[in-house]
């Protein structure tokens, strides 16, 4: 557990670091993620995002575990 934790504050501390570089990838505008924008109301749904980042850990999570 304690592997982890540092493992996970480490990777904060690097997308803390690069978030003005982060902030400009393609994230949450994907096609796929769901945007309905009317006058006084926007509803955001990442689906499409939701589903990479969903990817990503579990990639993670099974190389860790090796």
């Amino acid at each position: 557990m304690s592997r982890f934790l540092i493992v996970l504050g480490t990777i904060f501390i690097v997308a803390g670091l690069g978030w003005s570089w982060l902030r400009h990838l393609p994230l949450f505008r994907l096609p796929g993620d769901i945007v309905i924008d009317r006058p006084g109301f926007k509803f955001f749904f990442p689906i499409t995002t939701l589903l990479i980042v969903s990817l990503a850990v579990s990639i993670l999570a099974w190389l860790f575990r090796r």
